[in-house]
């Protein structure tokens, strides 16, 4: 019997060391060898269980290593990743609120000392959801104190809303000539052809008259 336990013990304590100089070939660095000599203070029976967890903790740190150097090779591309998720959250932002336009989204087309007048992109450029008016479009007319807007048409029905200011307006239909007196919260309307030009009478305030446009040539657009 004695012989027989000593044969057990040592047949065990070379299955060990077998283990520990796998483990130490393996991974080898002085966290395995810690890891391994831990294991040598515990009873030979609990040895095998603890390289075996010696072996999974290894396992694991190559894995994270592993998966950080992949993000370190991907920065660039996380990079443009995150813009472009950046830029889906603002359009999704926008097609939440379709109906919101500040300043920012109208295009200047005409600027000249005497004033400006600016117009927003076609309402089917916006939103999906704005696709049943993309016939009209929206313009602000600026004429600073004092000025006159010369003579022109478009190939677009007009209703314009006075929303500061004063000011006298004419339209020329079929030969027809009419004039009106405007000022803040008057509407009138000029006609697709029909020539119209106006004059700010005020020698303090901007005329300021925003134009809703619909066209009849090019849906959403207008010249």
């Amino acid at each position: 019997i004695v012989v027989l336990l000593a044969t057990l013990l040592c047949a065990a304590a070379a299955v060990v060391s077998s283990w520990e100089d796998d483990n130490l070939h393996h991974h080898g660095g002085h966290k395995s060898g810690r890891c391994v000599r831990r294991c040598e203070d515990r009873p030979w029976h609990q040895r095998p269980r603890c390289l075996e967890q010696c072996r999974e903790e290894e396992r694991e740190k190559r894995q994270e290593r592993s998966r950080h150097e992949a993000d370190d090779r991907s920065g660039e591309g996380s990079s443009e990743d995150e813009r472009e998720r950046e830029q889906e959250k603002e359009e999704k932002q926008k097609d939440r609120r379709p109906y919101v336009f500040d300043r920012r989204s109208f295009r200047r087309v005409v600027r000249s000392e005497q004033g400006s007048l600016r117009v927003l992109r076609p309402f089917d450029e916006v939103s999906r959801l704005l696709r049943g008016i993309r016939d009209y479009r929206v313009a602000v007319l600026e004429a600073n104190p004092r000025s006159f807007v010369v003579p022109s048409h478009t190939d677009a029905h007009c209703i314009c809303y006075v929303a500061e200011g004063e000011g006298v307006v004419t339209t020329i239909e079929n030969g027809e000539r009419r004039s009106y007196t405007i000022k803040q919260g008057h509407v009138f309307v000029a006609p697709a052809g029909a020539v119209t030009y106006l004059a700010n009478t005020d020698g303090r305030k901007k005329l300021v008259i925003t134009k809703i446009l619909h066209t009849i040539s090019v849906p959403g657009e207008f010249q």
